[in-house]
């Protein structure tokens, strides 16, 4: 099963959920804001992806961040530090983030990169 992470209010979200619908791609649909930030999740998509690629440094939830919790997102912070920022501020995360159903894990919505990957 493919699981797309995000906050449903956001463009890019709405895209990538659309663009699943319109290829009849299953997929289940994790809210940060109404179910929060699994712990666990968020350590494998670091592991992953790095804290760059996690971090979207180009929001508005960064530029109202303070010095300190910027600088415990900044790589090579520490992943106890970055998961607790993460958790504290989910919509500093990079939306959406895909665990795809071979394990594997995305950041953002690629349309010619997702249909690559799905034969679609």
């Amino acid at each position: 099963m493919i699981t797309v992470y995000g906050i449903p209010n956001c463009d890019t979200v709405k895209r990538a959920r659309a663009w699943l619908a319109d290829h009849g791609v299953a997929h289940a649909f994790h809210d940060f804001r109404k179910q929060g930030l699994p712990a666990p999740r968020a350590a494998a998509w670091l592991a992953a992806c790095g804290a760059d690629e996690i971090v979207n440094r180009r929001g508005t939830t960064w530029r109202g961040l303070d010095e300190a919790t910027r600088a415990s997102l900044d790589a090579p912070a520490s992943p106890a530090a970055t998961l607790a920022a993460l958790a504290a501020h989910p919509s500093v995360i990079r939306r959406p983030v895909v665990e795809w159903a071979d394990g594997s894990v995305t950041v953002g919505f690629d349309a010619a990169a997702w249909a690559r990957r799905l034969g679609a």
